[in-house]
């Protein structure tokens, strides 16, 4: 059974769920660095960008009843592959030891501007 997880604080930009369960696992869609409070967007940042997206996933992730210990993969997408290591350092601090698998894809743009994106599947 599918079901739709939307969390009132965390800003999207369209006609999509912020989280989809199902099966047992947790689908997050793409997360870009908007400030859930203040509706600031971080741009040329990957660090600080990095963390608020986690941060957002994080929130996204409570409200589907799972949490950041429990994702499995992640993907993550990049403006600048040159950026690579910025976005490694700040992804370990959230995903130190046992991290889950993660692609990185490098790719021409993203919307309205941003550098990073980031979506994760986890445990329920």
């Amino acid at each position: 059974m599918k079901k739709c997880i939307e969390i009132p604080s965390i800003p999207k930009a369209g006609p999509y769920s912020h989280a989809v369960c199902g099966g047992g696992l947790v689908f997050v869609s793409g997360n870009v660095a908007i400030n859930a409070e203040t509706g600031e967007k971080i741009v040329g940042d990957i660090p600080a960008a990095t963390r608020l997206i986690l941060k957002n996933i994080g929130m996204v992730l409570t409200g589907a009843g799972s949490s950041v210990d429990k994702v499995v993969k992640t993907t993550v997408f990049l403006t600048d592959m040159g950026k690579f290591g910025e976005m490694n350092g700040a992804y370990g601090e959230v995903f130190g030891e046992n991290p889950p698998a993660r692609s990185c894809v490098g790719v021409k743009e993203l919307p309205a501007g941003f550098d990073i994106e980031i979506e994760v599947i986890a445990l329920a």
